[in-house]
């Protein structure tokens, strides 16, 4: 079951990168469904990724100080 998880996690960062994304944080929690009577697992994923856009404003000479670049 373990295997399937990590497999289900694996795919998720992969379709991000296809996506121009980077991953930068996986977290994977596995736990019991609260709302089941049964011990059937559950798992949440949380995911942290950037991805860099291009500058349009290039070439403008923007002197504001409060501008990250």
């Amino acid at each position: 079951m373990d295997e399937e998880i990590l497999a289900d996690q694996r795919e998720l960062v992969e379709l991000l990168e296809s996506a121009g994304w980077t991953v930068t944080d996986a977290e994977l929690s596995v736990y019991e469904s609260p709302w089941k009577d049964d011990e059937t697992p559950e798992a949440s994923v949380t995911l942290s990724a950037r991805k860099q856009y291009p500058n349009e404003d290039e070439g403008d000479e923007d002197e504001n100080p409060f501008r990250v670049r």
